[in-house]
């Protein structure tokens, strides 16, 4: 499912934004998706701890209606995602990224990043546009995964 634009940057949006920090801390993410959570609105937060492993609040970026304004070179990064736990795939992705996107109160903004802020951004406009990391695989890797997943699906 492609999420939906915000339009109205309200206390709705801020009281969701605050509980995707609580849920993403919680679970011990980086970066969560609306989407992740039942909503679907093209809004997304990331939180790269810093050199001491912390994940301040203050240092969260909510980023909202993201658009890629440009996508260059090719790296690799090994990631995990909160919608699929335990599950850790090498995947393809841009090097470089450049988003414009809007702030919690509507302010237009700009991301220029090359590093795994850029990895993040990416991970998590996917499921803003209803992918997940999975479908970036190999098809033999995939299948690998489908049959591992039904697996532990069923002794749960």
């Amino acid at each position: 499912m492609v999420s939906r634009e915000v339009k109205h940057f309200d206390q709705s949006l801020h009281t969701l934004l605050d509980d995707m920090y609580d849920t993403m801390i919680a679970k011990k993410g980086v970066g969560l998706a609306a989407i992740q959570v039942g909503v679907d609105l093209r809004v997304l937060i990331i939180n790269i701890p810093d050199e001491n492993g912390k994940q301040l609040r203050e240092n969260t970026l909510e980023i909202i209606n993201p658009i890629f304004v440009s996508q260059e070179g090719c790296t690799k990064f090994q990631e995990g995602c909160l919608s699929v736990p335990g599950v850790y795939e090498e995947v393809q992705r841009f090097q470089n990224v450049e988003i414009n996107y809007q702030d919690r109160n509507g302010n237009i903004s700009k991301i220029t990043d090359d590093d795994f802020l850029a990895i993040a951004i990416q991970h998590e406009i996917d499921h803003l546009d209803g992918k997940v990391f999975i479908e970036k695989l190999s098809i033999l890797k995939r299948k690998k995964f489908e049959k591992e997943w039904k697996k532990r699906q069923k002794t749960q």
